[in-house]
């Protein structure tokens, strides 16, 4: 599984991590960092589904007429859900496949 497009993302530089004698400090940052990360991809993903809630009900309401912002705040929301199930899909996989590894 490649993840240098998630570690590009957090700004992590995955070269730098490993030293001869294996894991050295700058992995302890770099995994906060990718963690972080993925908090705060779960928090926004959360906050576009309450934002698209709050359009629908706006819409329901008759607050707003305009289905284009509804139709917006509904895309984003199942955009960032979907881009998030497919990291969660990814890092269960490594984990599965670290997991499978014979030391």
């Amino acid at each position: 599984m490649d993840v240098s497009a998630i570690a590009r993302q957090a700004g992590i530089d995955l070269e730098n991590t490993v030293t001869s004698s294996g894991v050295n400090s700058s992995n302890k940052v770099a995994f906060q960092e990718l963690l972080d990360s993925a908090v705060n991809m779960i928090k926004e993903t959360d906050d576009l589904q309450k934002d698209a809630q709050q359009a629908e009900i706006n819409f329901e309401l008759g607050y707003s007429d305009n289905t284009n912002d509804l139709a917006i705040a509904q895309r984003k929301a199942t955009m960032s859900l979907q881009y998030t199930v497919a990291v969660r899909d990814k890092i269960v996989e490594a984990y599965r496949q670290i997991m499978q590894m014979q030391i």
